[in-house]
């Protein structure tokens, strides 16, 4: 295990030569501008290197004791001297190709981060907005899995109504102990590694709304915990308001009701079934 342990030439089963020995990944950071239209940081690759004169993402081969994150972030550092404290990773995109994979790691900027190349790989940086994209010479690569990354560059916001959860998980004696069954769930939750439809990773922004007895729930890493004032319904639609027009909300609620309150402001539901599965099949 040593830094750059990764640099090398490899065949994947299509028979296509790639850089990385243990695969390799890149950062999409994205920005939303205030009329909700996403920015992408691309990189010009340099006319020597692989596919040089394309647009793609600042990437490059993980080392064997990196995950997709860090060899993302490094490789944005290393190529773009982008620093990572000021993104939020939104979750991570798998294309695999047997034997050797390629990971983009989607990355929220609350701002158009400063970039310019560090080093001879690239020869330009720049935040490309989103409907210019498909206009550029891109890497094949990226160009291959550009329509399915495409639409989780929205970032996603996941609103837990614990109450209700709590109750349709029914542990034996919640019902006296409802602080407790409420940190217990949290507490779970922030150990689970979400299932999505296209990302092997999902890491939603992720706000927990407790109310009543359950209301002096601690603060949980990675969840926003909201404590109702006063009905936790009402505290739940407030929470789906105050979100931006662009951004993705999912309630996680049976409450017939409250669905159709959040339905109206444009949040989808699902109902606690979907999360206890979940946490079920991480315990077995």
């Amino acid at each position: 295990m040593a830094a750059k342990d990764g640099d090398g030439w490899t065949q994947c089963a299509r028979g296509h030569r790639h850089w990385g020995l243990h695969g390799a990944s890149g950062l999409l950071a994205v920005h939303h501008d205030e009329h909700g239209v996403p920015y992408v940081l691309m990189q010009k690759r340099s006319w020597w290197s692989h596919h040089g004169g394309t647009w793609g993402l600042p990437g490059g081969a993980r080392d064997s004791h990196e995950d997709a994150v860090a060899t993302a972030l490094r490789e944005a550092h290393e190529e773009a001297s982008v620093v990572g404290d000021g993104l939020r990773v939104q979750g991570v995109y798998l294309d695999d190709h047997g034997g050797w994979a390629f990971e983009t790691v989607i990355a929220e900027s609350a701002e158009l981060l400063a970039a310019a190349p560090a080093n001879s790989e690239s020869t330009e940086l720049r935040w490309v907005p989103l409907p210019e994209i498909p206009g550029r010479k891109l890497h094949p690569g990226f160009a291959e899995s550009w329509d399915k990354i495409q639409p989780e560059l929205t970032p996603e916001t996941l609103v837990l109504d614990v109450a209700n959860i709590v109750g349709a998980r029914a542990e034996h004696g919640w019902w006296k102990d409802r602080l407790g069954a409420a940190t217990r769930l949290l507490t779970e939750v922030a150990t689970l590694r979400l299932r999505h439809p296209v990302l092997a990773q999902w890491y939603p922004r992720i706000v927990a709304v407790v109310e009543g007895a359950a209301k002096k729930a601690p603060d949980v890493p990675g969840i926003e915990v909201v404590a109702a004032t006063d009905s936790g319904d009402d505290a739940i639609v407030d929470v789906v308001r105050r979100a931006r027009p662009w951004e993705r909300v999912v309630v996680v609620t049976a409450d017939r009701g409250l669905k159709e309150r959040v339905g109206n402001l444009g949040a989808r539901t699902v109902g606690p079934k979907w999360l206890l599965s979940q946490l079920d099949a991480q315990d077995a």
